[in-house]
């Protein structure tokens, strides 16, 4: 039986809070629920918070990690080791590797995998980014830190082909991490030892 609502405003609300990832109506009426009971500056302060957010934030021209400048607080650090780059699907992958404590490196976002299910190629993502990075001489070592699926492996596979001309040392992070598994849901204490275990990438050369 469909919901009934006492207010088309209520609803319209319901309706754009059910349109986030992983939540549903009934979530999506709590939270609307709960947002009627703040104050009215609380809830302003909610608004400009993601109104800011969406109009603000920007994208590391290095590494293509979310940034409040042009480039993240991780590639302007001299403390990190630029010499190793860290390849990953997304930015909560980034986080999921920062809170293990065990990488010193930069990164490198691509933004998605390969997935031709899904419609996204090689042109989609930023590898042609990466091919650059590499190519300025500086990087010694790449750490392919994708998702174990076929998506992720494939995407592992396409970029050791494009760096192949590169004399630069292609390394996946140790199995530790079930296949299938996604890094944003792997312990931190695994993720970490699999970053320090990484194996050389075997595949093209």
């Amino acid at each position: 039986m469909e919901q009934q609502y006492p207010s088309r405003l209520l609803e319209k609300a319901v309706g754009e809070f059910a349109k986030l990832p992983g939540i549903g109506r009934k979530t999506a009426l709590r939270l609307v629920l709960h947002l009627l009971r703040q104050t009215e500056n609380d809830v302003s302060m909610f608004v400009e918070a993601v109104d800011r957010m969406k109009k603000e934030v920007k994208y590391c021209r290095v590494c293509h990690n979310i940034s409040d400048s042009d480039i993240c607080p991780i590639c302007a650090d001299a403390k990190r080791d630029a010499d190793t780059i860290c390849v990953v699907e997304n930015i909560r992958d980034v986080m999921a590797v920062e809170n293990t404590q065990q990488f010193f490196g930069l990164y490198h976002v691509l933004g998605g995998i390969i997935s031709p299910m899904d419609g996204v190629g090689p042109g989609d993502i930023e590898i042609d980014s990466l091919v650059k990075r590499v190519g300025g001489g500086t990087v010694r070592e790449v750490i392919l830190a994708l998702s174990s699926t076929m998506e992720g492996d494939a995407t592992n596979f396409y970029i050791s082909r494009k760096l192949a001309p590169y004399d630069v040392k292609l390394s996946v992070i140790a199995r530790g991490i079930s296949v299938g598994d996604e890094l944003e849901y792997t312990d931190e204490v695994t993720l970490g030892r699999s970053i320090l275990n990484r194996m050389p990438f075997e595949g093209t050369r």
